[in-house]
């Protein structure tokens, strides 16, 4: 064990213990203590040593008390048979002030017993915040240890977008690119992955197939690489979307057009999970619509679409 792992360690005062092979938790109430803070701070602000101790003891303790990363495929699975429902799962974008945002989730989550949440952050938010995958797993466990979330962690990457301008350039490999981040997502302990190509689709096009094929097809396209990726034992829960958020509203066929597209294009690469869920667009726009006066328009949702 190397210095800064003793270091980080003794930061919780003998409650937790070196023992040959990982940790030792003798006393989990101290979890819930400055002692975590101090951890994460070090996740996030120390020496790169510090930073790897502090993210490996956090990814220990919270594979000793249930507040670890999982996938939500199972659970949307079981929605699908009819096996549960009368709930809603919402993603949240835990984004600025990240520690301390996630710390009110868990605290609203356990007043109000709530358990399928879903903590994302997108590919345009890891870039402008500066949070690599790594540190925002390391940031949201300790804030669930810190507030005693014993539950699953479902932590997903939010809009793995490819983005048109690069995608049409011939100077880089944009599909690439967005698979190597998600792969690095995965290796963090992102098992739920959006992938948004939903930026491909040109209605400009004669026929609905035409308009979702580049959609469908790179989609198909980085599932196939989120499977060569994701853990022995874990099956990453994939969405896709077929309307771009601000856009025009979604329709049935469009949805039908993408996922024939969608499962013809994966089973020519052969046998692969799916996707278990998709963004359909309908009528909300990111960040909302401001008024002259600087409120925000009233949300216009078009339930009829979602039915």
């Amino acid at each position: 064990m190397s210095d800064a792992i003793r270091q980080a360690v003794e930061l919780y005062g003998g409650a937790v213990s070196l023992v040959p092979g990982g940790i030792e938790l003798n006393d989990a109430s101290k979890l819930q203590s400055e002692a975590t803070d101090k951890v994460v701070w070090r996740a996030v602000f120390g020496t790169e040593e510090e930073r790897a101790a502090a993210r490996w003891l956090l990814w220990e303790l919270g594979q000793i008390t249930g507040a670890r990363p999982a996938s939500i495929q199972g659970l949307y699975e079981a929605r699908g048979r009819g096996e549960c429902g009368g709930f809603t799962v919402p993603a949240i974008n835990v984004r600025m002030m990240a520690y301390d945002t996630a710390r009110a989730v868990f605290r609203a989550a356990k007043a109000g017993k709530a358990g399928a949440i879903l903590l994302e952050i997108a590919r345009s938010e890891i870039s402008y915040t500066a949070q690599r995958p790594a540190e925002y797993v390391a940031v949201i466990q300790g804030a669930a240890l810190r507030e005693g979330h014993s539950a699953p962690l479902f932590i997903q990457g939010d809009h793995c977008q490819v983005n048109l301008k690069k995608y049409l350039s011939s100077d880089g490999d944009e599909v690439g690119e967005v698979k190597t981040l998600v792969a690095e997502e995965i290796a963090a302990g992102f098992y739920n992955i959006d992938i948004d190509t939903s930026t491909l689709v040109d209605l400009e096009r004669d026929t609905l197939e035409s308009q979702q094929r580049d959609n469908y097809e790179r989609c198909a396209e980085i599932t196939e690489s989120i499977r060569a990726v994701e853990p022995d034992g874990v099956t990453v829960s994939v969405g896709g979307e077929i309307g771009e958020v601000g856009q025009k509203n979604s329709t049935v066929e469009e949805l039908h057009a993408f996922m024939k597209g969608y499962q013809a294009a994966l089973r020519e690469r052969g046998s692969f999970t799916g996707i278990s869920k998709i963004s359909v667009q309908t009528g909300t726009s990111h960040g909302g619509v401001v008024l002259p006066d600087g409120s925000i328009a009233e949300v216009n949702i078009d339930i009829d679409t979602l039915a």
